[in-house]
């Protein structure tokens, strides 16, 4: 019965993971269902050794997600007034794009809104709009570039704790001394 909860509690993990697509802390709950397990099971106890390494994860997702839409409008020229529109856009454009696409919506209106949102503040402060449409760009590749990462993230944190759910693989590191 330990292995069908296991599969359940994995697949529950994975459902969560999809949440990245949908624009929602996917990585953060992630984080809670380890520690869910961890309390449903008193005789696991994982500690900071388990944890760390999973919040570290979590925190380098969010990090990268925006830093690379920062570095991507600045590469391609933007100014900072670019990157505020940036976030701006891509902040309401998967607010508003989510109903849309069953929610997949979102990511596209993220990055969608991104380049919008770069170009709308570029213009507005005097660029050309070939130098706007380039930053722009910029904003939104590194948006989606972004993505990628927090999604990476989210599947290393998935295999981290789906490695202490898993009845058998908890049994060998017992066993094995891992």
């Amino acid at each position: 019965m330990e292995y069908v909860w296991a599969i359940l509690y994995i697949l529950v993990m994975l459902a969560v993971l999809g949440l990245n697509v949908l624009g929602l802390p996917a990585n953060w709950v992630l984080l809670g269902l380890g520690w869910v397990w961890d309390l449903m099971h008193p005789g696991l106890s994982l500690g900071w050794g388990f944890y760390a390494p999973l919040l570290a994860l979590a925190i380098a997702g969010e990090a990268i997600e925006f830093g690379a839409q920062f570095y991507g409008a600045k590469k391609y020229g933007g100014t900072n007034k670019g990157n505020i529109g940036a976030f701006i856009g891509a902040i309401a454009g998967a607010i508003f794009c989510a109903p849309f696409l069953m929610g997949f919506g979102a990511l596209l209106g993220a990055v969608g809104g991104a380049y919008l949102g770069c170009y709308v503040f570029e213009r507005l402060h005097g660029r050309p709009s070939s130098e706007a449409w380039h930053a722009a760009k910029g904003a939104m590749w590194g948006r989606v570039f972004g993505f990628v990462i927090k999604a990476g993230a989210g599947g290393a944190m998935l295999a981290i704790i789906a490695r202490e759910v898993w009845p058998a693989a908890r049994q060998a590191v017992v066993v094995l001394g891992i």
